[in-house]
């Protein structure tokens, strides 16, 4: 059974990513003060008051990387890699946030391009990337990317946890599409732009620039929303409807952590996705859209260290 987090969290981390060469800009530290568009989801899987963030430094968090920083090589070597696959419409750097306070409290990461292509194409390349890593790791997949790591995890031993940032988590046979229109809510659909046609028959699908910040990334600045729509990635339509296989879920500990007022995934999806899973620990993420990871790294790096945490408490028991 899942638990729904209600927390005050600070902030420790920063907003970064980068732009050139398909990598977005420093993002300002007031990204959450951004205005964004009024927006209501009906959530019928439960009835909870969620508390607001408080992002205001504290005397803790800010003491707290410069206690981790001093921990010995050995403690740093026997913690599980931080594995990030990024979804449509973005791209590894948008887990720079996130992958900056990981290394600072000692947490190796590898943030993968992910090809966008297809279920079984992506979780394949997916597979590959594991092989190449020696130990324990902790998957951790954005929107399209949580059906990645669903099917690629299933039967790695080496796969100890589970992170969904606002990611899909489907059963058998699921497609996002499939998820999508189980609970409605979400208004990706509309904004996209006309398919972009592919010698193979296929299609890639991109947001339209001038409706991107709105629909994914309404709790950011203009001007850098206004840059990852210029920089956003297409996944394919086939990517859109391929059936997931056996979930890793079923069989590995999951951690949820997403915007209340995502547009492309509706609240109510994910706390659906999340119950089904047995999610360890929900945590809704109050005036967050879909990109709460470059909005709020510090609160998606938390989830991350704690199903580190407890894949080493689990470890230690045994």
């Amino acid at each position: 059974m899942s638990s729904l987090k209600n927390q005050t969290v600070s902030r420790r981390g920063f907003i970064a990513t980068t732009v050139a060469a398909g990598t977005f800009a420093l993002l300002a530290r007031g990204a959450s003060a951004a205005t964004s568009p009024d927006s209501s989801l009906a959530e019928p899987f439960r009835s909870v008051t969620h508390s607001a963030l408080d992002l205001s430094p504290s005397p803790l968090s800010e003491g707290e990387p410069k206690m981790l920083n001093q921990m010995s090589l050995a403690d740093q070597g026997s913690r599980p890699t931080v594995v990030l696959v990024h979804g449509a419409f973005a791209e590894s750097a948008s887990w720079n946030g996130v992958i900056a306070d990981l290394l600072g409290s000692g947490y190796p990461a590898v943030a993968v391009a992910n090809p966008l292509r297809s279920v079984k194409i992506d979780a394949d390349y997916l597979r590959s990337v594991l092989a190449s890593i020696a130990g324990p790791v902790v998957l951790v997949g954005h929107s399209y990317g949580g059906m990645v790591i669903s099917e690629a995890g299933t039967g790695n031993s080496n796969v100890v946890g589970l992170v969904y940032v606002a990611g899909y988590a489907p059963d058998a046979g699921e497609s996002a599409t499939d998820l999508s229109e189980r609970i409605p809510g979400g208004t990706l659909r509309p904004t996209l732009a006309p398919p972009v046609m592919l010698p193979d028959g296929g299609s890639d699908l991109y947001i339209q620039q001038d409706r991107f910040w709105k629909q994914f990334a309404a709790d950011l600045p203009e001007a850098d929303a206004k840059l990852m729509a210029a920089t956003q990635r297409p996944f394919t339509t086939a990517a859109v409807t391929d059936a997931s296989g056996p979930p890793a879920w079923k069989t590995i500990p999951s951690w949820f952590v997403y915007g209340e007022l995502d547009k492309n995934i509706p609240a109510a999806l994910h706390a659906y996705m999340a119950e089904r899973a047995g999610s360890r620990e929900t945590t809704e993420v109050k005036g967050a859209s879909h990109v709460v990871m470059i909005s709020h790294p510090d609160v998606v790096a938390d989830a991350i260290r704690q199903a580190a945490v407890a894949r080493t408490a689990t470890g230690a028991a045994a």
